[in-house]
């Protein structure tokens, strides 16, 4: 099942071109070309139906863009749990787009449970045991080698990185103390980028316990971002009501402003991320998004919302 948390592991690469070089740098120490220019490449591998093949990711880096022979392509797969199909998936994927671009190829694998990062570093052996024609190794992020980033001076040094430490380590025990420094790291930076970094935690955290502590972070910090955030579309009663409405033994009133408002809140999100990434609306597609207030659609329409490519994926059946 495609999540927004899964979404987000691997898209977050696309919203930040640069973050894989200065990733590879964090984590491994490891000094990767920072690309002049990345294009976002047909996932597709498909040549013979009914079998079909899609990546997560994939990116073609141009390290010169005037240089077509200087460029490498990534592959970023985000897994949640070990899947074997994988093993037979991965091998093609680079061969496919080996041979397709005749340039190198990196497979990266990221993922939130240190059990399946663990199960993606095992190398893939393509061959017979004493015959091996191909070895696939992918290069695996995980919470047991992405630094959790609890110190605001180094949040502040990568305000991205920061943000895809905090997803991978979604789960992690330090999860709260990880996402009150992104908030404090957020509120260094632009109000407009902030917010969109925000939005995109939120949505990536899933259904971890982490986006409880987000949102209750979203709904008690003063950053600009933060109220950047809250003007999109949220009238001030309503966020007095949210707040008000966390306390025990409010009014039946309150509880129904709260259920309320924050129907209203995860409304004018789903429109506000798709703004962020260009995805066309007509008057009344934004109309009946912000008038929504079932829960249940606008759970379902959030995880939908970082991976679709038009409007209409979104109120698919």
């Amino acid at each position: 099942m495609v999540t927004a948390e899964h979404e987000a592991l691997h898209r977050i690469f696309q919203h930040d071109t640069e973050l894989f070089a200065r990733t590879m740098r964090h984590v491994f120490a490891v000094q990767v070309p920072v690309p002049r220019h990345v294009s976002i490449m047909n996932t597709d591998f498909t040549e013979v139906r009914p079998h079909l093949r899609h990546g997560d990711s994939v990116l073609l880096a141009e390290l010169l863009v005037e240089d077509p022979d200087n460029q490498y392509v990534m592959i970023i797969e985000s897994q949640t749990e070990p899947d074997d199909e994988k093993t037979y998936r991965w091998p093609y994927y680079v061969a496919y787009l080996h041979d397709k671009y005749q340039c190198p190829v990196v497979l990266l694998v990221v993922c939130s449970k240190a059990g399946t990062a663990e199960w993606a570093r095992q190398p893939i052996v393509v061959g017979l045991p004493s015959l091996r024609c191909m070895t696939v190794r992918a290069i695996v992020l995980g919470p047991d080698n992405v630094p959790a980033i609890t110190d605001l001076g180094v949040a502040r040094e990568d305000v991205g990185f920061a943000v895809f430490s905090a997803l991978t380590h979604s789960r992690s025990e330090r999860v709260g103390a990880i996402l009150e420094t992104l908030a404090a790291a957020l509120g260094t930076i632009d109000a407009e980028t902030a917010s969109l970094l925000a939005e995109f935690t939120e949505a990536g955290l899933g259904s971890t316990d982490g986006v409880t502590i987000w949102r209750g972070l979203m709904a008690t910090q003063t950053y600009p971002y933060v109220s950047h955030l809250r003007s999109q579309g949220r009238e001030e009663g309503r966020q007095e009501g949210l707040e008000e409405g966390r306390q025990e033994g409010l009014a039946e009133g309150r509880q129904e402003g709260l259920a309320e408002g924050r129907a209203e809140m995860r409304a004018a999100d789903i429109a506000g991320l798709l703004d962020k990434r260009g995805i066309a609306m007509t008057p009344a597609d934004r109309e009946r998004i912000l008038a929504c207030r079932d829960t249940d659609t606008l759970d379902v329409w959030l995880d939908r919302v970082l991976s679709i490519s038009r409007v209409g994926e979104l109120f698919a059946a």
